[in-house]
C-alpha cells in the first residue's frame, strides 16, 4: 500500500481554478466524489481536504499511476477543467514525500498564512467526514493521527503560531491599513462559519461595529452569543439573510465567508453609491461575482489571493521558526515510517516463537542436568515440547495475522511487543489516537 497526495494550492493554482475544484465537506458532491474514489480498485482510502487556499486529495493506493489517472479523469469531469491543465497545475507526492507534505500542511507550514491555526481543525473535519463515510481506514488514519501529533509538536516547540495570523485576521488587517482605523466604523460579515467568527473577533477587538447575517439565522445568533459572552462590550447585531441587498448597499466594509457553492452577491444587487466600498471575499468558491469590481469603479474586492503582501510580511517574521518547524517535520516523517516497520506482525510472531522455544529448551536441559529426565530421551522430549508450544501458539498466531491489517491491530501488536520485551521506541499508541478517535474508537 502506498501513500499518494495530489495537491492544488495557492502556490500552484489560481483562485478561479481552485473554485472549480472546491470539494468542501458541506458540498453534497463531496460524498459522491469520495465514494467513487474508493470504489476504484486501485484506491483503498481517500480524504479530501478543501479550504480557501488548497484542495488536497490524500489517498492510500495499490497502484500510484493508475490511481492518479483515475483521479485526474474524474476531477476533469467534475470541474470541467481540461485534463492537461489539471496536470500542469498539480503537485503530486508519493510515500515519503506525501507524508512530509501532509505533516507540513497539518503544521500550517504550507499555508497561505504560515502559522495559522485553522488548518488542523479543517483536516480533522475532512478526516472525520471521510471516516464516517467508510472511505478512510487503517492506513490514512495512521498517517493523519501522526500528522496531528507532528502539528502539536511544531506548535509546542516553536513560536510559529504565537500571535498567529489567519486569512481572516489578514483581511481585517488589510481593511485597517486602507481605512487607517476601524474604530467606530461598521462592517457587514456574511456567513456563520469559523472564518466569519474569526473576522468578527478581530473586528470587535478594533472597536468596529459588526452586523452579522447568515442564511440560517440561528447559527448567526449562536456565534453572536458566544462572542458577546466573552466580550460583553462587543457591538454585534444579527440580521436576516433576506435583507442582504440592503446591507451591502449601506455598509461599505463587507467580509463574506460562506460555504455556498455559487456566488451570493451579484451585480444586479448593487446600487450605485458615492463613497468607496471595500469587500473581502474569503470564500472558495467566491461569494462575490468578480465582475462587480470591473464594472463598478468605487467597489474594491479582495479575494484570498489578494492578501499576499501582508502574508509575505508574516512569512518573513516567521522564517527562522519555519526552519525549526521543518526540522521537526523531517524527524516526524522518519519516525512515522520507522513506526510502520515496527508494526509488522511477522517479526513479532518470530520473536514469540523464539522465546517459547528457548524457554522450553532451557527447562529441558535443566531437567536433564538434575536427573529428572533421561539424556537418551532428549530428542523425543524436545520434539514433544516443540509440538506443544506450536499448538499453544497456533490460535494466537492466526488471530494476530488476521487482526494485523485492521485498526485494532496496531494497539494489539504494540501491547504484545511491550509484554514480550520487544519495544524499540516509546509506545506510540496514545499519541497515535487523535482527539476525534478517542471519542469514537476505530472498529
Amino acid at each position: 500500500m502506498d501513500y499518494y497526495i495530489l495537491s492544488y494550492s495557492h502556490k500552484n493554482t489560481d483562485i478561479t481554478t481552485r473554485e472549480k475544484l472546491s470539494l468542501e465537506v458541506k458540498n453534497p458532491q463531496t460524498k459522491e466524489f469520495l465514494c467513487d474514489l474508493v470504489d476504484n480498485k486501485f484506491i483503498a482510502e481517500a480524504v479530501i481536504l478543501s479550504t480557501c487556499n488548497r484542495i488536497e486529495f490524500i489517498l492510500s493506493v495499490l497502484n500510484t499511476q493508475k490511481a492518479e489517472e483515475f483521479l485526474l479523469d474524474k476531477l476533469s469531469s467534475f470541474s470541467q477543467i481540461p485534463l492537461d491543465d489539471l496536470k500542469k497545475y498539480a503537485d503530486s507526492y508519493e510515500n515519503l514525500s506525501a507524508i512530509h507534505h501532509l505533516f507540513s500542511v497539518a503544521s500550517s507550514l504550507d499555508s497561505l498564512v504560515v502559522g495559522e491555526t485553522q488548518i488542523a481543525g479543517q483536516l480533522k473535519s475532512a478526516f472525520k467526514f471521510s471516516y464516517e463515510l467508510g472511505c478512510c481506514g487503517l492506513h490514512l488514519s495512521r498517517a493523519i493521527h501522526f500528522a496531528f501529533r507532528c502539528a502539536a509538536s511544531v506548535r509546542n516547540s516553536t513560536s510559529i503560531s504565537q500571535n498567529s495570523v489567519s486569512v481572516a485576521s489578514t483581511a481585517v488587517a488589510k481593511a485597517k491599513e486602507i481605512l487607517g482605523t476601524l474604530e467606530g466604523k461598521s462592517a457587514l460579515v456574511i456567513g456563520a462559519g469559523e472564518m466569519s467568527a474569526l473576522c468578527i473577533k478581530h473586528l470587535i477587538n478594533l472597536n468596529c461595529k459588526v452586523t452579522l447575517i447568515n442564511r440560517e439565522i440561528q447559527n448567526a445568533q449562536k456565534i453572536c452569543a458566544e462572542i458577546t459572552s466573552n466580550n460583553p462590550r462587543a457591538d454585534i447585531c444579527v440580521e436576516h439573510f433576506k435583507d442582504m441587498s440592503r446591507f451591502i448597499n449601506t455598509i461599505p466594509l463587507v467580509f463574506s465567508a460562506t460555504g455556498a457553492p455559487h456566488t451570493i452577491i451579484t451585480q444586479d444587487m448593487i446600487e450605485m453609491q458615492d463613497g468607496n466600498r471595500y469587500w473581502f471575499d474569503l470564500a472558495v468558491p467566491r461569494d462575490i461575482e468578480h465582475a462587480i469590481a470591473q464594472n463598478i469603479p468605487n467597489i474594491q474586492i479582495f479575494a484570498v489571493d489578494d492578501l499576499e503582501d501582508i502574508v509575505r510580511k508574516n512569512l518573513a517574521l516567521r522564517e527562522e521558526q519555519a526552519k525549526i518547524a521543518y526540522g521537526i517535520i523531517g524527524h516526524f516523517t522518519q519516525d512515522f515510517f520507522n513506526w510502520l516497520q515496527s508494526l509488522s506482525v511477522e517479526p513479532l510472531i518470530k520473536k514469540i516463537r523464539a522465546l517459547a522455544k528457548d524457554s522450553a529448551l532451557k527447562e529441558l536441559q535443566k531437567g536433564i542436568s538434575k536427573g529428572y529426565l533421561p539424556k537418551e530421551y532428549e530428542k523425543n522430549i524436545e520434539k514433544t515440547l516443540h509440538n506443544a508450544f506450536n499448538v499453544f501458539l497456533h490460535d494466537l498466531t492466526k488471530n494476530l495475522k488476521n487482526i494485523s491489517n485492521t485498526p485494532k491491530g496496531d494497539g494489539v501488536i504494540e501491547g504484545l511487543r511491550f509484554l514480550f520485551g520487544d519495544e524499540v521506541e516509546d509506545n506510540m499508541l496514545e499519541s497515535y489516537q487523535c482527539e476525534y478517535m478517542q471519542d469514537k474508537p476505530l472498529s
